[in-house]
């Protein structure tokens, strides 16, 4: 089962906000952390925030911020909000026409692997993901400050 990208940011994002308890975060730190077009982030944070996951502040002093602690968000809730689809083959969906599925054990198979997969999802929380928050907020903010470096700006010395 592959998670689509938007899922994978929501993912991040919530990761993001999680290591930096201390403040209100901002769309754009995430961006530049991750690497991830800021227009995708916001998509992404106005759903997170729809859905109960984050607090969203407008205005200039404003962010982002858990709207429960990491304990409290289940990952596979998380997935399963952002995901569109998990019809991984034509016989879970209603428009099925597939001429075998009446006599076929592919549905069931990968009914009992999407539900052994949800099973896991289902027993870990945010607060799982990040068990080292120290580790996590170091990289995290050193490549932000890196992808902040605009480019020429580092110099090489040339070997002798």
């Amino acid at each position: 089962m592959k998670l689509t990208d938007y899922t994978d940011y929501a993912l991040r994002t919530l990761i993001y906000i999680a290591v930096h308890p201390e403040r209100l975060v901002t769309i754009q730190q995430i961006a530049d952390s991750f690497g991830i077009p800021k227009n995708h982030l916001v998509k992404i944070v106005h759903r997170l925030g729809q859905e109960g996951f984050l607090h969203t502040l407008r205005g200039r002093s404003g962010g982002i911020q858990l709207n429960q602690p990491p304990g409290k968000i289940n990952v596979g809730a998380v997935i399963r909000t952002m995901e569109l689809d998990f019809g991984m083959v034509e016989c879970f969906r209603t428009d099925n026409e597939c001429l075998i599925t009446p006599v076929c054990g592919l549905r069931g198979v990968l009914h009992a692997a999407l539900d052994a997969y949800f099973k896991v999802l289902d027993s870990h929380t945010l607060e799982d993901l990040i068990k080292k928050p120290n580790a996590l907020q170091r990289v995290l903010d050193n490549h932000a400050e890196i992808a902040r470096i605009p480019v020429g700006s580092v110099t090489t010395r040339a070997r002798a």
